[in-house]
């Protein structure tokens, strides 16, 4: 992974850009557009540590305290160490299971450079320079009879059970909510006092099932300090067919690339739907207004063609992984089908063929001439011998990707990538990969 450049790309006023983009979802005050293009304000985001890597559900926030740094603003990002302990009910049906606190600073030191390829938190950020802060700092030391006294006391039972978050979860009999996760909101209203005391931290942002949460911080710096403090939400994220975004067959998505490679965070971009990919250029991207306008048109006009998913995953890529490893992955997904695929190194050919079925051969087969026929026979591509050389005989067996013709085919050791891989395909996309013991 290559060093972060700190440059400001050409962009326009920063209220014309959230709102091109579609990131505005609830503002607190109509007022606070004038001052995000007026002011240098500081505002911050909460995330909670719960893996040692943020995943691309959370890539919309990040991606927003980099428009506010850019904009001259100055962003906080908040690592929840101590809310962690408690668990966010938002947007959740059921109890989190509680993380120890070794695991929790495990997840800590796991984030924080992730966080640093998106906001400068060195000393060439001047005043919009980033503070990262672990709320366990200052929620660790407050003592439960003063907290009750001076936090509970300005919030009624009525007022948080009213929330999204919880109204959701006592309406199911079966789950509810513990008063550990109830107490949630009022440690994240504190968490906004004491960055107003500490930074002068006047704005916070976050999705829009945040909402509750944050006029709950407002309220009791109105309160507490009789100052005004804002609050501005995005809208969800979802995919084309309305489900959760960022979840795949196989889990989350995750910004680490021993998680999740870059070939796979790129694939997961190629493949948005072209009902959505107007939408996450926008959101997850810095290209320009007219760049977007364009692919928006390519879209329209040639879908099949998939411009604008191609420009989403290799702009996703380039911002999480560098350029080095987005060429990487870029070549990875045009050997798919092509005839690079001996080009890929080890790594990059396991994570295009991750989802492919594989068998393994003991590598004196190759001295014993084994033919194709008998290898799509023994990985099941085909139930026969004579099914088999129907099938090269039609042009539809590939070795690597090259088509063959020759029924009497043997595979030898110039057949191998990277040593000790055969990748044999049936048809356009049936695919087995063939690994030597």
């Amino acid at each position: 992974m290559g060093p972060v450049t700190w440059q400001a790309e050409a962009m326009a006023p920063l209220v014309e850009d959230l709102r091109f983009r579609g990131l505005i979802h609830q503002m607190t005050d109509p007022e606070l557009e004038k001052r995000l293009d007026s002011e240098q304000l500081t505002a911050y985001t909460g995330f909670d540590p719960t893996a040692d890597s943020l995943h691309v559900g959370h890539l919309l926030q990040v991606c927003n305290l980099r428009r506010l740094q850019l904009a001259g603003h100055r962003p906080i990002a908040v690592a929840g160490g101590g809310t962690g302990l408690v668990g966010d009910p938002g947007g959740r049906s059921e109890e989190r299971n509680l993380l120890s606190v070794e695991a929790l600073q495990a997840n800590l030191r796991g984030i924080r450079g992730q966080l640093e390829r998106f906001i400068d938190f060195g000393g060439e950020g001047g005043s919009s320079q980033a503070v990262l802060v672990n709320n366990a700092e200052w929620l660790d030391r407050l003592r439960l009879f003063e907290f009750l006294r001076d936090v509970g006391k300005h919030f009624t039972v009525n007022q948080m059970v009213a929330k999204d978050s919880v109204k959701s979860r006592l309406a199911r009999a079966d789950q509810g909510i513990s008063y550990t996760e109830f107490s949630y909101m009022l440690l994240q209203a504190y968490d906004f006092l004491h960055l107003f005391d500490t930074f002068g931290c006047r704005l916070q942002l976050g999705g829009s099932d945040q909402w509750g949460n944050i006029t709950m911080g407002i309220e009791l710096v109105r309160k507490v300090r009789q100052h005004e403090v804002w609050g501005l939400t995005t809208p969800l994220v979802v995919k084309g067919d309305g489900t959760k975004f960022g979840k795949t067959e196989s889990g989350a998505v995750w910004l680490d690339a021993a998680r999740t490679s870059p070939y796979q965070l790129y694939q997961f971009f190629y493949r948005s739907d072209d009902a959505v990919v107007g939408t996450y250029l926008r959101y997850f991207t810095f290209l320009s207004h007219e760049a977007i306008g364009e692919l928006d048109e390519a879209t329209a006009t040639h879908p099949e063609r998939r411009h604008a998913q191609r420009e989403l995953a290799r702009q996703v890529c380039s911002l999480v992984h560098g350029a080095v490893e987005t060429d990487r992955a870029e070549q990875a997904a045009a050997a798919l089908y092509g005839e690079g695929v001996d080009q890929l190194d080890e790594r990059s050919l396991l994570d295009v063929f991750a989802d492919a079925p594989s068998t393994e051969v003991p590598r004196h087969r190759l001295d014993a001439d084994v033919t194709l026929v008998d290898l799509l026979v023994e990985t099941g591509l085909l139930p026969s011998k004579g099914q088999a050389r129907t099938l090269i005989e039609s042009g539809g067996a590939y070795v690597n990707n090259r088509r063959q013709d020759d029924v009497t085919r043997v595979i030898g050791a110039d057949d191998l990538l990277a040593g000790r891989y055969v990748l044999l395909r049936r048809g356009k996309r049936d695919y087995h990969l063939v690994k030597l013991a």
